[in-house]
């Protein structure tokens, strides 16, 4: 079967509203906050993510927002069994590898990641455990990063500063695969969430 290439042009009558239905989209994406997020997810979205975690062995699986002062990313949804010491914590903006991964926009992966001084340990801490492998990918709807989607590997023991090598069984890691099915998960979020908020936009559905 011959693939035939659809091409949709503008209809002529929209071009003229574009100024104001670009304006009201930032209004919209400003609106969005960590306390809200969840709200315009539907359950296809998060299971996609939640099945999506589970699928790479991940143990916590997460969604952080930029606050709306620009401040901190904040935990808005967690996927794992600690999500409710996870959900709603703050992590300054500029601290921890996540902050990395929003302001350069590259995915990050890495295993034995609590070796890694750029990595934020207070989360770890406060749950006793020490994260063993972690992926990050920024997270953009609305043609801006708006934070990062991450998961990691656990290790249920608190590995301090300078204490060796954790004893018995560890994690697997991450591979690479593993990445690429993150992101792959982030772009149909994108995707997702676009729709929902054009939609809300123009109309079509309501909340």
């Amino acid at each position: 079967m011959i693939t035939v290439r659809a091409n949709f042009l503008p209809e002529q009558r929209f071009l003229p509203l574009r100024p104001v239905l670009q304006e009201h989209l930032t209004k919209v994406g400003n609106a969005v906050k960590p306390e809200n997020f969840v709200s315009i997810c539907d359950e296809v979205l998060l299971k996609l993510l939640k099945d999506t975690f589970e699928r790479i062995g991940a143990d916590e699986g997460s969604i952080w927002l930029i606050d709306h002062e620009k401040k901190a990313l904040v935990a808005t949804y967690n996927s794992g069994p600690n999500s409710e010491k996870i959900v709603g914590f703050e992590l300054p903006l500029g601290e921890g590898i996540i902050s990395l991964v929003v302001a350069s926009e590259n995915a990050f992966i890495e295993n034995k990641v609590y070796k890694n001084a750029k990595h934020n340990k207070v989360l770890g801490e406060k749950l006793g455990k020490t994260t063993y492998a972690m992926i990050a990918v920024p997270l953009y709807f609305l043609n801006q990063v708006r934070g990062v989607i991450s998961c990691v590997q656990l290790l249920d023991v608190l590995i301090k500063e300078g204490q060796a090598e954790p004893t018995g069984e560890t994690p697997p890691g991450f591979k690479p695969a593993d990445l690429n099915a993150v992101q792959t998960a982030a772009a149909v979020v994108r995707d997702l969430v676009d729709y929902r908020l054009l939609g809300t936009a123009v109309g079509w559905n309501r909340h």
